[in-house]
């Protein structure tokens, strides 16, 4: 049985053992801090669940070894300036944005990005972490710990959020999920639709980014590509090197799941276009305690991750899938009521967008 290598013992981890049971294939997430070093023999695939890691013994073991998938590309993904340097050079849409050197002025990179900029550290930040607005009206001045440590961006006008997740083998043949729709709560993603037929004609636009992307950097596995759409154009958010928040609707709405694709393509067995099954909706349970109500829901699957419950954190997530939307809008009526106040309004555009459709 071949063994897959995890770097990061997290809830991607957790079901990436779960997807490789079919397989045949022995997963073993690895946490960073672990005092054991893995036991990586010749033949064995090392993988990731997160684009940057402390560095620690396990780390720099696991990262140095024969079989780690990718290596060149976490260091040009996990940091903003050169994930957007390689978007600029490979021509894809992107925001317009500047470094953020030691010398840099809040008046400069107003003059070059407008009147609202948005700084992100160059490394870290997720969930909304490691960001900072600048507002021109406001006067703000760049606070000096971000001088040489970000990127600043200017504020798109978006209509909304989609992403993409694809997978490519190490012949270059890749294949793509259909376009999600997500919403984000102060940066958190809080729910995910797909399919949807009112921008499967900009799936081609997507697959085409998000392939060339891929293939520039001989990538092997499963990638995701946060984007906005603003008006018929598609621009790039950010980029997962990994299996994806956004991709967790397809463990029960596609015929191979993100996970299982994901490790497909890394143990070189065949990968195959995904076929949809019905409507699918994902809600993400944030800062919530479990309900064990959940699992009487009809066309549910739920997902929990065993941590600490804390305000903001991602503590699990449920599928809700059917071939009839009326189905589905039963599952999210009776969730609905199962679910803290703060959640009416993920609901409500849940409902809103499954009526357009």
């Amino acid at each position: 049985m071949p063994t897959v290598w995890v770097l990061g013992a997290g809830q991607l981890g957790a079901m990436l053992k779960q997807a490789a049971y079919p397989l045949a294939i022995n997963v073993e997430p690895v946490e960073p801090e672990s005092e054991q070093l893995p036991n990586i023999i010749d033949g064995d695939t090392v993988t990731v669940e997160r684009e940057q890691w402390p560095d620690t013994p396990v780390t720099r073991h696991m990262s140095q070894q024969r079989g780690f998938m990718n290596a060149d590309i976490f260091g040009k993904i996990a940091d903003r300036f050169h994930q957007k340097t390689m978007l600029d050079t490979l021509g894809i849409n992107t925001a317009p944005w500047r470094s953020v050197e030691v010398n840099t002025k809040a008046e400069s990179l107003h003059a070059e990005l407008g009147p609202d900029v948005l700084l992100k550290r160059r490394e870290g930040g997720y969930d909304g972490k490691g960001q900072y607005w600048l507002y021109e009206d406001q006067g703000d001045e760049v606070p000096t710990d971000w001088l040489g440590t970000g990127i600043a961006e200017k504020k798109i006008p978006f209509n909304e959020e989609l992403s993409l997740v694809g997978a490519r083998d190490k012949d270059g043949n890749k294949v793509f999920y259909p376009l999600t729709l997500n919403l984000h709560s102060n940066g958190i993603l809080m729910a995910s639709i797909s399919p949807l037929s009112r921008v499967a004609h900009l799936q081609p636009m997507a697959e085409s980014m998000l392939g060339k992307i891929m293939d520039s950097a001989n990538y092997i596995g499963v990638m995701a590509m946060e984007c906005f759409r603003v008006g018929e154009q598609l621009i790039v958010n950010e980029l997962a090197p990994r299996v994806h928040n956004s991709g967790h609707w397809t463990q029960a709405g596609a015929c191979v799941s993100q996970f299982e694709m994901h490790l497909r393509a890394v143990c070189d067995l065949p990968i195959k276009a995904p076929e949809v099954r019905g409507q699918s909706v994902m809600i993400n349970i944030i800062g919530v305690e479990r309900e064990i109500a959940w699992l009487k829901i009809p066309s549910t699957q739920c997902y929990w991750y065993g941590k600490d419950v804390r305000p903001g954190r991602k503590l699990g997530h449920i599928n809700i899938n059917h071939p009839q939307k009326s189905a589905v809008q039963t599952a999210l009526n009776e969730l609905r009521k199962l679910l803290p106040e703060n959640y009416q309004d993920v609901f409500n555009w849940v409902e809103k967008e499954l009526k357009r459709i």
